[in-house]
């Protein structure tokens, strides 16, 4: 009986190890805020080429600033400007 109990707490061991690494080896989820020179502010998930004019400032995605006007969340590629979604 004590050669299963050693086994099984060898084996949940094991698990216990395979399974830690496998958590820490996981990627995260994360996203960045992009604020434009108007002062609107949205997440993104890729950081995109915006064009020039755009003036797209890049944050953490932890970021908050009172002062900025906060836009919903897009899935698909773009930019706010003048709190209307211009997509590309």
């Amino acid at each position: 009986m004590s050669r299963i109990k050693s086994a099984l707490a060898t084996g949940a061991i094991i698990l216990g190890v395979a399974g830690g690494a496998l958590a820490l080896s996981a990627p995260t989820a994360s996203a960045d805020v992009a604020c434009n020179r108007w002062g609107e502010c949205w997440h993104v998930h890729d950081r995109l080429t915006y064009p020039g004019e755009v003036g797209v400032t890049w944050h953490p995605d932890n970021w908050h600033a009172k002062h900025m006007h906060w836009r919903q969340d897009r899935a698909d590629h773009g930019y706010y400007r003048n709190g209307v979604w211009i997509a590309f």
